[in-house]
């Protein structure tokens, strides 16, 4: 492989480019993740509150599965672009450019139907572009560092989500601001980051054949012959079912379990974004760090998804606001962590890296996506049976996290 332009003389990479690759990542979080956590929830009820809990399902299992199939699918057309302009940089701008497109769609919606082709289209396109941003880490940062880069992407994560919803708070008179200007930054970000990219070409005579076999296949990986990817795989999932069930239903947990007026929710999950935000941030650029000066990912990964596992009990039987805080404070440093070191540890047993890095770590992906796309089917079941208790839903998000941290011990090809 090439020596990258952005690499310094020890051959790591500097951090002028890590920044703007961080930033890129926020930008797609800030427009990616506030509609999930607070804006969609906030359209269905206006369209239709007697019925909100089962439309916001809806809308969101259905994007859930075009970001299911658009991941790994968008992640393999990546590898296997000739452009003139890379491999990944044209995945990158025209991601944003259509998150663009589907927002202001769901922003322009007067009814559900409109709100699941709106996010439909947003999810298709930013999950291509996530694919592009997923592969530029196993492309260009050295195994010695990706620990470190994991935590500053995973940094992304949190101020994205507090720029984002803090947005949401700030431009609520207008519908269409909410939702169109963190999509303008996101743009504004990709592109900076597809300006200074030093992006691979490949070309065409190196391109492998694809046909219906290979479109299948960029849904699969044999489990049994990477079995360190397909436990990894098995515990990002379980821990996403947990993460799932918080981010879609917390606006309707406020509301029914707490009590909170309709009117004071958005502040209360921006607040509760916040606080959430801080602790990943503080804690995924220290086990980021700390991963990598110990060569150590499994027990960074096992510990935070019981740790996980302990907040969302928290907030299942949390009586007030309060108790409420403190449980999303334990998720935001038990997140943190576990996602610094589990992105490391899954490029560290990621297979085929040198030919299929976009496409194994879109099917990756799937394991953080496919949980939005069965908990909303699921949840409901679970609210009917315990008569429309949150406790218990999140309740078995917990259980749910305990399992993921189990799945993480038989890998045995990283410490």
């Amino acid at each position: 492989m090439r020596k990258s332009v952005q690499e310094d003389v020890t051959g790591q990479v500097g951090w002028r480019f890590v920044a703007i690759y961080g930033l890129a990542y926020m930008g797609l979080w800030m427009a990616l993740l506030p509609p999930i956590i607070e804006g969609l929830a906030t359209r269905v009820r206006a369209m239709v509150p007697g019925h909100a809990a089962d439309s916001l399902s809806l809308v969101v299992a259905a994007g859930a599965l075009l970001a299911l199939v658009g991941n790994p699918f968008f992640g393999r057309l990546s590898d296997r672009t000739t452009s003139r302009y890379g491999m990944r940089r044209p995945w990158l701008i025209a991601g944003a450019l259509g998150g663009v497109a589907g927002l202001f769609v769901v922003a322009r919606a007067s009814s559900v139907a409109g709100l699941v082709l709106g996010w439909c289209l947003t999810q298709l396109t930013y999950n291509a572009q996530l694919a592009a941003l997923a592969a530029i880490l196993s492309d260009q940062v050295p195994a010695s560092q990706r620990g470190t880069v994991s935590g500053v992407v995973n940094l992304s994560l949190p101020l994205g989500m507090v720029a984002g919803t803090f947005l949401m708070q700030a431009l609520a008179g207008s519908v269409l601001a909410t939702f169109l200007v963190s999509a303008g930054i996101a743009l504004l970000c990709a592109l900076v980051l597809a300006w200074v990219l030093p992006d691979h070409h490949l070309v065409s005579s190196q391109r492998a054949r694809y046909g219906w076999r290979e479109f299948f296949g960029s849904f699969w990986i044999h489990p049994l012959r990477f079995p360190d990817f397909t436990w990894t795989w098995s515990s990002r999932f379980l821990l996403y079912a947990g993460v799932a069930v918080l981010m879609t239903y917390q606006e309707f947990y406020l509301i029914h379990q707490l009590g909170c007026a309709p009117d004071d929710v958005p502040h209360w999950i921006f607040l509760s974004t916040l606080v959430q935000s801080g602790m990943v941030a503080v804690f995924s650029a220290l086990v980021g760090r700390l991963s990598d000066l110990l060569g150590r990912r499994k027990i960074f990964v096992f510990a935070t998804a019981l740790l996980y596992a302990l907040a969302l009990l928290l907030i299942a039987g949390a009586d007030g606001l309060p108790w409420f805080f403190v449980g999303m404070a334990v998720t935001g440093m038990a997140q943190g962590a576990y996602l610094a070191a589990d992105l490391a540890l899954v490029n560290d047993v990621l297979p085929e890296r040198e030919t299929h890095a976009a496409r194994n770590l879109g099917i990756f992906n799937i394991a953080s996506v496919l949980p939005q796309l069965l908990m909303p089917v699921v949840a409901p079941g679970i609210l009917s049976v315990s008569g429309g208790s949150y406790a218990s839903l999140f309740a078995v998000a917990a259980v749910l996290a305990v399992l993921g941290a189990w799945a993480i011990l038989p890998v045995r090809g990283v410490r």
